[in-house]
């Protein structure tokens, strides 16, 4: 009987940085710059081996959404020895001043759709006397901490955000500092102005694709949280309880429902992939 590969014994030994993406949209571009590529399958996930300026890498999709992240991510760490992992894809945008195509690099990750529903009474939607919250609500939606409740079974803390790794962001300032994305999209379309690169902020994650604009809105506020996606605060949260260096970079293909008329997501994918695979490459260089 074949038995299950360990961490202690990887498939493969070479220290290598993890680039993850949701899904194969968002990661077709990086893969095709990936040298010696060499693909192992895991648990039907395609992870490619290779290198990336200088740097041996392994890239492979999450899958979308929480669940999917967490897996590919865990899955990851126990076949390979990742020395960091790195997040790139699209995300709706929760600051309005950021705009389609641009790229934000959080400081921080959360999941912000850890929630309790709360009751309705006649002073609005409370909840029970056990729980608490450390931000404002959304109606009946309250945000508590993850392990809330393994806490007041005095079983671990409860936190709300996983950080970014300092190092991650000060070559992520270094290559921003030096890259200036496209503002062309693969069918000739045009951005109105020249995509920005954005390090700092907060990035929050859940289980619900956000198109309103009112959500977008508390989110943002409640949350400082310029990106608002479906995979990144999960890959976090293995990254940290494994002590590896994270980092994500997400550009804005739509602004999760505030645009007028119909949501653009489509549109700008290609462009987002292609700036998002240069801004990787650029990170990557300045690792060295």
């Amino acid at each position: 009987m074949t038995q299950p590969t360990s961490p202690s014994s990887p498939i493969d030994a070479t220290p290598r940085v993890a680039l993850i993406s949701a899904f194969e949209p968002e990661i077709e571009i990086l893969r095709s710059r990936i040298q010696g590529a060499e693909i192992v399958k895991r648990a039907k996930t395609d992870f490619v081996l290779g290198t990336l300026a200088g740097q041996p890498v392994v890239v492979f999709s999450s899958g979308v959404s929480m669940v999917n992240a967490a897996m590919t991510t865990q899955l990851a760490l126990d076949h390979f020895a990742i020395k960091g992992i790195v997040v790139s894809g699209v995300a709706g945008g929760a600051d309005p001043d950021l705009s389609i195509g641009d790229i934000a690099v959080p400081v921080q990750w959360g999941q912000y759709m850890e929630m309790a529903f709360a009751r309705e009474t006649d002073t609005g939607y409370d909840l029970p006397p056990f729980l608490s919250s450390d931000f404002a609500n959304f109606g009946m939606m309250h945000t508590i901490n993850l392990g809330v409740f393994e806490e007041l079974a005095g079983h671990g803390t409860s936190r709300f955000w996983f950080p970014a790794d300092e190092t991650y962001l000060a070559a992520a300032k270094a290559a921003a500092s030096k890259l200036e994305l496209s503002s062309t999209a693969a069918d000739g379309r045009q951005l109105t102005g020249v995509p920005q690169i954005y390090v700092g902020g907060g990035g929050v994650s859940g289980t619900a694709f956000v198109d309103n604009a009112k959500f977008r809105e508390w989110a943002h506020t409640t949350f400082n949280a310029r990106v608002m996606d479906m995979e990144t605060a999960a890959i976090a949260q293995v990254a940290d309880v494994n002590s590896v260096p994270f980092l994500a970079f997400r550009a804005l293909s739509d602004l999760a429902g505030a645009e007028s008329g119909a949501n653009q997501f489509e549109i700008f994918m290609n462009l987002a992939g292609g700036n998002l695979a240069d801004m990787v490459v650029a990170f990557l260089k300045e690792l060295d």
